[in-house]
């Protein structure tokens, strides 16, 4: 299916920053957007507005299908999309409320170095050199085998660490303790095995990153002395998720669900929303196969961690401490009062942040009153974001993810030559390792939302607070 493009979608102002899509049609509640009308996608561009409409009519929605302000077109759910079902009252799970990089996320290390300390040509050279990427094989964690694969599918960072791969501190500073429950490595297929032999520790392609950023400006103290963050600190921020093998176990299940929907009466407005009942067979092999996904995302991240902190320790004498890790794309089981009464949902969030107030008992004690640190990704060139969660955070406690796309990929490789980036790029000060001149043209700046203002829109509609805004110094691209 292409972008549904020049829909009718009637959208009214409700608050600042909240943008409502009164229920209409099968929509079983409302949608609701929380952005400016700036940076509310065009309709005759992007079709994410029909999916906000299209995921309210899925069976067992509560509360509102949301979406963020970095919202665009995405498989099924828009990216920047964020719904809830009831478990006990025939609420589904759907792949596409994931999306196919299962657990892609953000982890930011910190360093106790000061930008001006940093001999960054010298770092981002051992990067280029640590830092598997691109879209194929190659990974800093060589498996043994399928018996070994399984154990990072059940053990996630908490594996790599026994390992040897960290230390039990970064498992403290992880979502969920750095693994995900169960996951079930039987629901995941020979072909996703296969693919994700080779591929642990590598960053990938596409708008995966690893990046050596500064504090450039506090913008809550309190909380930056809770996260260790001061100006002018050096930071490293790793964006990616998992690979091959996640998106493997997102179309293998996609197609599952598809032939299951009839046996359950299930009818969706777009095939792409294929889902079945969370307690089905179907929906909780998904769930199984989504976990063992994540922990593989987050020993992903794990791995690459130590490889750029073995790289700065080398360069530089200082090791990285991990500040936080934070999935992205994730269905999750969470308990929510809707109408007054504690529920069982299931929470899907694809390209939206988990964003826990203070106080919540998920949250480490050394982090628990401040709120959980969310992480912020811009575009390549551009600020990235340290947030926190506050208390009355809307949509189960979720906020947006990054900068979001306004060009498509092809858009943005036909408007400016790799070539021509990197040199605008490295003018700026920003040192560029990249796998490909293509690769770099995708992800330009032009290609997204001013992540100041989306980050603006979120704190606006109550959903988070800024903590600090970070900036480029060099950047590693697949």
């Amino acid at each position: 299916m292409g972008i549904p493009k020049a829909v009718d979608v009637e959208v009214v102002g409700e608050a600042p920053f909240r943008l409502r899509v009164p229920a209409q049609g099968d929509m079983r509640v409302d949608g609701v957007v929380f952005t400016s009308h700036e940076l509310l996608p065009d309709p005759a561009e992007d079709g994410s507005l029909q999916q906000v409409v299209n995921v309210a009519t899925l069976p067992g929605i509560v509360e509102a299908s949301y979406a963020m302000p970095d919202v665009h077109w995405g498989y099924g759910f828009p990216i920047g999309g964020v719904a809830a079902t009831d478990v006990e009252r025939g609420g589904v799970v759907s792949p596409g409320g994931v999306g196919f990089d299962i657990s892609c996320g953000v982890r930011l290390l910190t360093a106790d170095l000061d930008r001006s300390e940093l001999p960054i040509e010298r770092v981002m050279d051992g990067l280029d050199r640590a830092v598997p990427r691109g879209a194929g094989s190659g990974a800093v964690w060589q498996l043994s085998g399928r018996a070994e694969l399984e154990r990072v599918l059940l053990g996630g960072s908490r594996y790599a660490v026994e390992r040897g791969h960290g230390e039990d501190r970064d498992l403290e500073r992880c979502e969920d303790g750095g693994v995900l429950a169960g996951a079930d490595p039987g629901q995941v297929s020979a072909r996703a095995v296969e693919r994700g032999l080779e591929q642990v520790g590598s960053l990938g392609s596409g708008n995966h990153f690893l990046e050596v950023q500064a504090v450039d400006e506090v913008l809550d103290d309190v909380a930056a002395a809770a996260f260790g963050l001061a100006p002018g600190q050096v930071c490293v921020m790793i964006h990616t998720g998992s690979r091959g093998l996640g998106h493997q176990i997102c179309t293998d299940h996609v197609r599952i669900m598809d032939r299951a929907m009839r046996a359950y009466g299930i009818s969706v407005p777009d095939r792409q929303l294929a889902c079945a009942p969370v307690e089905s067979p179907e929906g909780r092999a998904y769930l199984g196969a989504m976990a063992a996904a994540a922990n593989y995302g987050r020993a992903n991240r794990q791995l690459l961690a130590e490889a750029a902190s073995d790289v700065f320790e080398r360069v530089t004498g200082q090791r990285l401490s991990l500040l936080y890790d934070v999935s992205h794309n994730l269905a999750k089981i969470e308990e929510h009062e809707i109408g007054g009464e504690r529920r069982r949902l299931c929470v899907h969030r694809k390209g939206a942040t988990r964003a826990l107030p203070p106080g919540h008992p998920d949250l480490p004690p050394a982090l628990r009153d401040a709120g959980q640190p969310v992480l912020i990704p811009g575009s390549m060139g551009t600020a990235s974001y340290v947030l926190r969660g506050v208390v009355g955070g809307g949509a189960f406690h979720s906020t947006c993810h990054g900068a979001g796309r306004v060009q498509s990929r092809k858009q943005a490789a036909r408007a400016i030559t790799g070539g021509a980036l990197r040199k605008r790029l490295e003018g700026q000060g920003i040192a560029v390792r990249g796998a490909s001149a293509r690769g770099l043209a995708e992800e330009a700046p032009e290609a997204y939302k001013d992540v100041d203002a989306v980050v603006a829109a979120a704190e606006g509609a109550g959903l988070c607070r800024a903590v600090a805004r970070l900036v480029p110094l060099g950047v590693v691209k697949g």
